[in-house]
């Protein structure tokens, strides 16, 4: 099977990516709380990597979680993402990552709403969003 992954240089990344972009994605930053447009979304769509494109999230798991950041219950499939233990800020997150680029897209909490219970905390600087009929 062929895999889909994606690899750049940061010199790649930096040409690709807008200087926050590149923060985010590839340095594990994270935007300012109710910074991102993306918080104001309500329409029908999905939610792709700002780096490869690759469908994240959909509308339909988004929820308002009044925390700053885009927030869904669950990404579009269990293949769109992958998660890691971050030990950074004094504390034990799981960080969640692009499945395609490694592009650090933010962190999952369990404190979200049913069905899953799950948080996903993502930086809207990380994605993009599509609209969809």
């Amino acid at each position: 099977m062929k895999s889909d992954k994606i690899e750049k240089t940061n010199a790649e990344w930096r040409k690709q990516l807008t200087p926050e972009q590149y923060r985010v994605l590839r340095q594990q930053g994270t935007e300012r709380p109710f910074a991102s447009e993306l918080n104001k979304v309500h329409e029908h769509g999905f939610f792709k990597c700002a780096a490869c494109a690759k469908e994240l999230f959909s509308s339909d798991a988004k929820f308002d979680s009044g925390t700053g950041w885009p927030s869904f219950y669950q990404p579009i499939s269990n293949e769109a993402v992958e998660t890691k233990v971050d030990k950074s800020f004094f504390s034990t997150r799981t960080e969640v990552l692009c499945e395609r680029c490694g592009g650090h897209l933010g962190h999952v909490f369990d404190d979200g709403p049913e069905p899953t219970g799950l948080r996903y905390c993502m930086n809207g600087a990380a994605m993009k969003f599509e609209k969809q009929p």
